[in-house]
Order: C-alpha cells, then sequence, then structure tokens
C-alpha cells in the first residue's frame, strides 16, 4: 500500500511542495526515510514513532520506506514531521488517504504528540493556494498562515486532534489571521536637540530610500537619529508587507502570526560575521539584509566591520537581491533596503577636538575611514558631518518639526514618485531610476548642467555619483513640491557628496 502526503521544502522564500509517499510492504521490519533528507528529516522517525505510542498506535512489522520527492531536492527542517506521520497513516488506512491528499502540512512532533511550531507556515499557505489544496499546522502557526485568504488553514495542537479533523470525528475550526501587530514607538525626532542638517538629511533619505552615512564624534546622536527613521516613512503597502513577512517567517522570527506594516529596522553588531549580514551559514537562512527588506539597515561602527562584510554589501545594494551561493545550493533573497551607518571620524572619536584628539589625529582619521572602501562610499547618496551636541541645545525642549509632520511630508513625496514611475516596472521611488528614466526626470537646466559640471571637476565623481546627484535632487525637489529639478536642488545633492574633513 502506497500513500501520499504533501508538504514544502524552502528554496530561499519559496515554497516547492514536496510529496511525502509511504509504503508499507512485506519484508523485515524497518521504518527508513529517502529523498536526500538532512538529519533534522532523518530523526523525525524517532519523533513519528514516539507521538504514535502516545496515541496507542502501534507501527506494523513490516518495511515502512517514505520517499519525499522530489528526491534530488534537499530536505531540510523538522516540519517534516507532521507530513511523514499523516503518510504513515494514510497507508495504514487510519486516516482517508484521499483527505491526506487534499492538504499540505508541516509541524514539528513532540513526543507525546504534541505540534510544535515551525518556521514557514507563510510561505506554505502560499503553496498550497497555488496548488489548491488546504494547510494544517501547528495552532501557533495558524494565525500566521492565515493572512493568506485564499486557502483554508487548520491549526491543531496535537496529532491526535489533527487525525479526528481527517476522519470527521472532531473538525478543527479554520484559523483566523494574527492581530496587524503595531511596534513600539521609536520615538520622535524633535526629541533630539539641535542637529538640523542631519533631520534634514533623514527626510531625504526616507522620502526617496537614499543611503546615508553619518560621520561624528561619539554622543552626538547618530544612533538616537538613525532609530527614528523608520518613523518618517510611510507604512508598508500590503504587497511590502507580505514580501517582508515571508522572508520573516522562513527566518523564524514573525511574532505570534503579527503581520507589521511599519518597514522593519535590523541593527547588526560591528562583530556579525559575513552570514549573518548578507545570509548563508547552515540551510542559507536570510541575512540582516533581507531581513531588513523595505526598511533600515543600521550598520553602526561601520569602519569596525570586517572589510569581507563591507564589501559583500556593495552587489545587494544595486541589485537589491542577494544569492546565497553553496556547492550544493543556491538560495536567493531579496533585499531592497535603505542603509544607513555611523561612523566616529576616528580611532578616539574626537579628531575633531583640539584638546581631546591624540596626537596622530589627523593620519588616524585618514586611515580610519579609508577602512570603508571608495566602491562602497560611492553609494551613499547622503553624507553627512554630525557635529557634537552644544548643551545650549540640550536645554530647551523638543526642537523642529516632529515625526509626524515630516512623515507627512515624505509621505507626499512618496506619493509623487508612486505616480511618476507607476509604468516602470521595478522603480518605486527616486534612489531606484536609472538610464533614460532619471535623465527624463531630473534632467536640470543649463544653470544646473554647468553647476554639476563643475561640482564633478572638483570632486572627481564618476558615472554613479553622478546619477546619484540627480537621484538625490528629485527627491529634494519632490520634498519642495517642484516639477522640475532646479539650481537650489542640485547644490543641496552636492553638498551631501562633500568629502569628509577626516579624509
Amino acid at each position: 500500500m502506497v500513500a501520499t502526503a504533501y508538504t514544502v521544502a524552502f528554496e530561499g522564500v519559496d515554497a516547492r511542495l514536496v510529496e511525502v509517499q509511504c509504503s508499507v510492504a512485506a519484508g523485515l521490519p524497518g521504518f527508513s526515510i529517502v529523498g536526500l533528507p538532512n538529519k533534522a528529516v532523518s530523526e523525525a522517525k524517532e519523533r513519528v514513532r514516539a507521538a504514535f505510542g502516545a496515541m496507542s498506535i502501534a507501527l506494523p512489522s513490516k518495511r515502512l520506506t517514505v520517499n519525499l520527492s522530489p528526491a534530488d531536492l534537499p530536505k531540510e527542517g523538522s516540519h517534516f514531521d507532521l507530513p511523514i506521520a499523516l503518510a504513515i497513516l494514510a497507508a495504514l488506512k487510519i486516516v482517508p488517504p484521499e483527505d491526506v491528499a487534499r492538504c499540505v502540512s508541516l509541524g514539528e512532533l513532540s513526543l507525546d504528540g504534541r505540534l510544535v511550531p515551525v518556521a514557514g507556515a507563510l510561505p506554505a499557505a502560499v503553496a498550497a493556494s497555488e496548488d489548491d489544496r488546504s494547510l494544517i499546522c501547528p495552532a501557533a502557526c495558524g494565525p500566521e498562515a492565515a493572512w493568506i485568504q485564499t486557502v483554508p488553514v487548520f491549526g491543531a495542537t496535537t496529532l491526535r486532534s489533527v487525525v479526528d479533523h481527517l476522519s470527521d470525528r472532531k473538525p478543527l475550526s479554520p484559523s483566523q489571521p494574527g492581530m496587524l501587530r503595531e511596534d513600539p514607538t521609536r520615538g520622535c525626532l524633535s526629541e533630539v536637540r539641535g542637529q538640523e542638517r542631519a533631520k534634514r538629511a533623514l527626510e531625504i533619505a526616507a522620502a526617496g530610500r537614499h543611503h546615508l552615512l553619518m560621520v561624528g564624534p561619539p554622543g552626538a546622536g547618530k544612533s538616537m537619529l538613525a532609530s527614528r527613521l523608520p518613523g518618517l516613512m510611510p507604512p508598508l503597502t500590503p504587497s511590502e508587507a507580505l514580501a517582508t513577512s515571508m522572508i520573516h517567517s522562513v527566518a523564524g522570527i514573525l511574532p505570534a502570526g503579527g503581520i507589521s506594516r511599519q518597514p522593519p529596522f535590523q541593527e547588526p553588531h560591528h562583530t556579525a560575521s559575513p552570514a549573518a549580514i548578507v545570509g548563508g551559514g547552515r540551510s542559507a537562512r536570510p541575512g540582516q539584509i533581507s531581513l531588513a527588506h523595505h526598511g533600515v539597515l543600521f550598520m553602526d561602527e561601520l569602519p569596525e566591520y570586517p572589510r569581507q562584510v563591507l564589501e559583500s554589501l556593495r552587489q545587494p545594494i544595486e541589485t537589491g537581491e542577494v544569492m546565497v551561493a553553496r556547492a550544493a545550493r543556491h538560495v536567493s533573497y531579496p533585499c531592497r533596503f535603505l542603509l544607513v551607518a555611523a561612523a566616529n571620524p576616528c580611532r578616539c572619536g574626537h579628531l575633531a577636538d583640539a584638546a581631546r584628539a591624540c596626537p596622530k589625529a589627523a593620519t588616524c582619521g585618514q586611515d580610519y575611514l579609508s577602512r570603508i572602501s571608495g566602491p562602497l562610499m560611492d553609494r551613499f547618496d547622503l553624507r553627512i558631518e554630525v557635529p557634537a551636541t552644544r548643551i545650549e541645545d540640550l536645554e530647551g525642549g523638543a526642537d523642529g518639526d516632529s515625526s509626524v509632520v515630516i512623515a507627512d511630508r515624505v509621505a507626499q513625496a512618496r506619493q509623487v514618485q508612486a505616480e511618476r514611475y507607476a509604468a516602470e516596472p521595478g522603480v518605486s521611488v527616486n534612489a531606484e531610476a536609472t538610464g533614460a528614466i532619471l535623465e527624463q526626470v531630473a534632467r536640470p537646466d543649463a544653470e544646473g548642467q554647468a553647476l554639476i559640471r563643475r561640482a564633478a571637476d572638483r570632486l572627481g565623481l564618476t558615472a554613479r555619483g553622478y546619477h546619484r546627484i540627480l537621484r538625490t535632487a528629485r527627491t529634494i525637489a519632490d520634498l519642495d513640491g517642484a516639477e522640475a529639478v532646479r539650481t537650489p536642488h542640485l547644490a543641496e545633492a552636492i553638498s551631501y557628496r562633500l568629502p569628509f574633513a577626516a579624509g
């Protein structure tokens, strides 16, 4: 007797349908799993055996073979426990084989038959919907998967409840989508005293999704400024929220099925490995740049990151996608993020303070910032110096516009960009405009062209730098409500490309 259940295997954020075929045949008693299972999948037979024992079900004294098809696709993860158990139960006629074949299932089994939550329920629901099947998963994963409202999702607490559901003895109730999660506020930008130029740069960065580098002494407020950037950005659209949540689901960090429309904010430590930042490691998991998809990646103490990590950012910044390549597999993750980086001007951090700077201040500053390579530095549209905050500024109350007021201006600029690029696939903000599109929407007048030529000669602009100035100027014009890019917009954009005093 051969019975079939269905589950998924993950390739990045995509879930591929897997047939779990179970054969019960005469021969020496045995239980084997084939089809490129990893260690966690191979150990499923012990968990399944124990869970059956808790239900007083004995495996027959026959040869059980479970094949995971397609057999050349690597199978990883404990979520194969439930479909393996259902395939065996169907082969033994304990549950109707046709009902098992009409659903996709995933979940880890504990030894007493309880279902343990697993990662990836959201992509699994998408795969089930595309194949016109229902989804059975652990109850804790139900609210997450139920956001895909085109597929019936049933959350179960135990293997016994799944058997009762498939046997129509006690059908499960469909799971309901989790609550729309509201992340705690990160504070208002008006709480940051002084730093008007930095606040302006944050507004421009949020409006056009331009990468930003802040250089300043310790305690100037760089981290405080960066943490308030998500509050300036528009809420994620439903499609963006789903795409971001799919990545978080695969990574197993989507809390209690709650999808959030607030842009994610990731802040890795400077000791993070390349696999942690870009993705990889065991099972080729998504890295910080993918977890920040449609949000902000804040890298504090940028020169302290290993050079291999810094250089690995260059290609994802340009393409919005990262390929995690391994000998056995290649996995692609989206990573369209806004990079905000902060750095001290030198190792001691007091380059501009003659009384506190070390004797090697000038040379130390040049050496320290030179850890950021030219090609990576060229990818920052906005580069600003953040001076130390004056005590007089700290003695006052709230300073400048609130995050709500700035977010309203940013939303209006984003709406203008959405309408402008509505017919351009893959382009939604000014930072993504290239080639003929950029020349069309950001072409300066004669005075502006003369200005940018002089700037190119003085600053030694690359072609990338020239185009990034045009993109930034277009965003400044959008915030100004201007139809065309004028000379003041270009002048402000150029001011954000000036070299640092330490360099």
